[in-house]
C-alpha cells in the first residue's frame, strides 16, 4: 500500500498515546497531512475546540486512552465509573457532532475508532474498562449503519497484544509472567507490532475502504476470533 491517503488531512486524537505516535507517522508516510491533537477529552468543551482548530478534515481518528483500572468488580466505585466513561466514551459523540457536519458538507468522510477487543471477551478486574470500550464499539456499528448512506463510513479498531507504549510498555513486555501470558492466550505468540495495526488503519481510512460501515475489526493476534 502506498499513498493511500494522498490529499486527505486527518485529526487524529491523543497522538501521544496509546496508538497515536505510530498512527502519525504510519498515516504522514501515507501522504495525509496529519493534524495532531495531544489533549484529553474529558471536559466536554475540549472535543468541539480540537475539530474546530483542525478546520476541514477527510478522517476523523479517535484514538482515546485510559491506564485501565484493575478493580475487582464488586469494588467499583462511582468515581472510577464516571472517570473512565468520561475519557473513553462520552468523547465521541462530541468529536462526531463536531467533525461530521463537514463532512456530510463535502459528501465524504471517514471515521475511525481505536477501540479495544476487551469488550469482545471477558477479562477479570476488567469491569469497568470493558464496558466502556464496549460502549465505543457499539456506538460506532449504530453510527456506522446511520451515516453510511451519506457516503461517511465509520469503523472500529478492537484490538489487544498490540505493542504500544501506554498498554504494553517495554517494562510489561519484558515481565516473564506477561511473555508466559502471551505464549498462552494469543495464538500468533507474539504481540501484533505498532506499524501492521497502524497500516491497517490507514487501509481503513484510505478510499479502497469504502465498502465498509460499522464494522469492528478485531486486531490482537487471534486473542479473540470474531
Amino acid at each position: 500500500m502506498q499513498n493511500a491517503l494522498t490529499g486527505k488531512r486527518v485529526l487524529i486524537t491523543q497522538a501521544n498515546e496509546f496508538m497515536g505516535p505510530m498512527l502519525c507517522e504510519v498515516f504522514a508516510e501515507q501522504g495525509a497531512q496529519v493534524l495532531r491533537s495531544e489533549l484529553a477529552l474529558s471536559d466536554p468543551a475540549v472535543a468541539q475546540a480540537v475539530v474546530a482548530q483542525a478546520g476541514d478534515i477527510d478522517v476523523l481518528v479517535a484514538n482515546l486512552a485510559i491506564v485501565a483500572p484493575s478493580t475487582p468488580a464488586l469494588d467499583v466505585d462511582e468515581l472510577e465509573w464516571r472517570e473512565v466513561f468520561a475519557a473513553l466514551v462520552d468523547p465521541l459523540p462530541r468529536l462526531v457532532q463536531a467533525a461530521v457536519p463537514g463532512m456530510l458538507s463535502r459528501g465524504r468522510g471517514k471515521v475511525l475508532v481505536m477501540g479495544s477487543a476487551s469488550a469482545l471477551r471477558g477479562m477479570k478486574r476488567a469491569s469497568t474498562y470493558s464496558a466502556a470500550r464496549g460502549a465505543q464499539l457499539a456506538y460506532v456499528q449504530a453510527l456506522g449503519v446511520e451515516l453510511a448512506p451519506s457516503h461517511i463510513q465509520v469503523n472500529a479498531i478492537a484490538q489487544n497484544f498490540v505493542d504500544n507504549p501506554t498498554y504494553f510498555p517495554p517494562s510489561v513486555q519484558a515481565n516473564p509472567r506477561f511473555q508466559e501470558r502471551l505464549a498462552r492466550e494469543v495464538p500468533l505468540g507474539r504481540l501484533v507490532g505498532a506499524r501492521e495495526d497502524a497500516l491497517f488503519a490507514a487501509y481503513l481510512c484510505s478510499d479502497a475502504a469504502d465498502c465498509f460501515v460499522g464494522q469492528v475489526f478485531p486486531v490482537c493476534g487471534g486473542w479473540v476470533a470474531r
